[in-house]
């Protein structure tokens, strides 16, 4: 999420260090969820392919080469939807489909650098502080119009995060997080964006409803928020803590109201233990909680397909191969997985992994989809990862240059049924002062045979 991509790669007792906090402190758990720089998404390559260079150096790839098969169409580059929707539901076979990672909002770094439990207080407070002012609710004005503007049938979305707060304890760093009062609901807020003026309170059906919700991480700790010195509990050794933060991660499916899409059998789940990072914290180890969302569906006339939603692990070092990572993707594709069906599979998400964007350790993940059949059914043209700011505001470090590989795909298991019509990139430039989220929005207009 941030930069000093190649430092991290370089450095795996750093990672682990990152790990380990993630499971003290609420906004480290972004370290887990992201795949770039110090905020933890994976390592990028700059290459320069015979494609030729973009406004600010971005490789263009036209198209994604053999591994993808011969049955797209065409991209729509750029920002364009490429198929001009006008509102009205559209043609029987065709499915729009997007996927959204919403981004949690901090700069891990003061916390990986804490020297002691005051300054670790410390630096969970400026994370506390950051979230804040990335501002969420504004935040989720531009995240609504990017997906109305497309009017996607099914949206994957990934760190919708949910953030509770608490009087001041070490205790949850224990018994488990505990925290119930709302200060940030990411799906509620994106949610009342998307609906505004339809549904409750307005006229007609919601423009969107949630199908399914998977989550994640769970994650509280004590934080020095106000900067005050002396108003926590000093018995428990935070007596600069004035209150807890707690951080629930969740991934989720939302579907189009009203544009005839159906669906059933939804689903939710956790990878299994093996193939979930395990981090040793105060003696005992804990596995790092990922998962996937998945319902089947048809939009309008289509015949039955699979919708699946993924965040894959972020972290990993770069040596290990397979890369935990890795094991969750071929968890998806395996017998039984969740991404394997009769019916025809559309498969989105925060993969933290490509083909050529990214460093060779962290292509494991994307290699094993390919090897198990999976084909590409979306543009990279811009490329769409991701703002090396932890501050997404305008003039605060961030830049439409940050956008130079790519960890969110659509894919599909079923190239000879599912055929990309056009493609498109969402939220490369900034609106109502903010950057909509770190990373980008791939859209996806795609066509069922029948």
């Amino acid at each position: 999420m941030i930069h000093a991509h190649a430092p991290i790669r370089r450095a795996p007792a750093a990672i682990f260090a990152v790990l380990v906090l993630a499971l003290l402190l609420p906004g480290l758990a972004t370290a887990t969820q992201k795949g770039h720089g110090h905020r933890g998404h994976v390592a990028k390559v700059h290459k320069h392919h015979s494609h030729g260079q973009g406004k600010h150096g971005k490789r263009h790839r036209h198209h994604r080469g053999k591994h993808h098969g011969h049955h797209d169409r065409h991209h729509g580059h750029g920002h364009g939807h490429g198929r001009g929707h006008d509102g009205h539901p559209g043609r029987g076979d065709d499915v729009d489909v997007m996927t959204r990672n919403l981004y949690l909002g901090a700069n891990l770094t003061p916390a990986i650098t804490a020297p002691s439990l005051e300054a670790f207080v410390a630096a969970n407070g400026k994370i506390l502080r950051e979230v804040t002012e990335n501002e969420f609710p504004t935040r989720a004005e531009g995240l609504a119009d990017e997906i109305i503007a497309k009017k996607p049938d099914l949206v994957g979305l990934q760190e919708v995060a949910l953030w509770r707060t608490a009087p001041p304890s070490l205790a949850p760093l224990q018994a488990g997080p505990s925290a119930t009062t709302v200060r940030y609901d990411y799906l509620q807020e994106l949610l009342a964006e998307l609906n505004e003026g339809n549904g409750k309170g307005g006229k007609g059906k919601p423009r969107y409803e949630v199908v399914v919700v998977q989550e994640e991480f769970d994650l509280e700790a004590p934080a020095d928020e106000n900067g005050q010195p002396d108003d926590g509990p000093a018995a428990q050794g935070i007596a600069n803590a004035e209150i807890n933060g707690r951080l629930t991660m969740r991934d989720v499916i939302l579907a189009r109201s009203d544009a005839g899409v159906h669906t059933w059998n939804e689903q939710g789940g956790n990878f299994t233990l093996p193939n979930l990072l395990p981090v040793e914290i105060l003696n005992v180890t804990i596995p790092i909680k990922r998962g996937w969302t998945a319902t089947d569906a048809r939009v309008r006339g289509s015949g039955p397909f699979r919708f699946v939603n993924t965040h894959l692990e972020a972290f990993d070092p770069a040596t290990l191969v397979p890369s935990f990572r890795a094991r969750q993707a071929g968890e998806l594709v395996a017998p039984g997985g969740p991404a394997t069906s009769d019916l025809p599979v559309i498969l989105v998400g925060d993969l933290n992994s490509d083909d050529d964007t990214v460093a060779p350790g962290d292509r494991q993940a994307y290699e094993a989809l390919i090897a198990a059949g999976m084909v590409e059914r979306s543009t990279d043209v811009p490329l769409s990862c991701c703002i090396e700011s932890s501050l997404l505001a305008v003039g605060k470090g961030g830049s439409e240059a940050d956008f130079d590989h790519q960890v969110d795909h659509v894919m599909t298991r079923d190239p000879d049924e599912v055929t990309l019509e056009s493609s498109a990139v969402t939220g490369i430039q900034p609106v109502n002062g903010f950057w909509n989220s770190d990373h980008a929005g791939i859209f996806s207009a795609l066509e069922l045979d029948d």
